[in-house]
């Protein structure tokens, strides 16, 4: 198990990685950040709306299943954000420079923090 400072530097040490989080989708806050690059605040705010849209549409539709990741392309990053299992309610944000970054690699290395961190 790591610490949440540990995970969040784990997963900006991915190769790309430009800035990660841990945030709280039921109130839009952060928990923990790490590096540069984008207002984190509101970041953080703004995939919150997207992880309670996807729960709200998957609901709607009637499909009993979870989120394993929602992964955002754009033309410079990838955005991945990754719900916590074994605490509901928060999910791991992390961008990727797209030019230097392996997605599937990086896919892999959030699903194992993921798994380790302890809030």
């Amino acid at each position: 198990m790591a610490s949440l400072q540990e995970s969040l530097n784990q997963l900006h040490a991915i190769d790309g990685a430009l800035c990660a989080a841990v945030v709280d989708s039921g109130s839009g806050m952060l928990l923990g950040s790490v590096g540069t690059g984008l207002d984190m605040e509101l970041a953080a705010a703004g995939n919150t709306e997207v992880v309670r849209a996807k729960n709200k549409t998957m609901r709607s539709l009637g499909l009993a299943d979870k989120i394993d990741d929602i992964l955002i392309t754009l033309g410079k990053q990838y955005h991945v954000i990754r719900p916590l299992a074994a605490h509901e309610g928060l999910f791991i944000y992390l961008v990727l420079d797209k030019e230097r970054s392996n997605l599937a690699l990086a896919r892999r290395k959030v699903q194992e923090v993921e798994q380790g961190v302890q809030i």
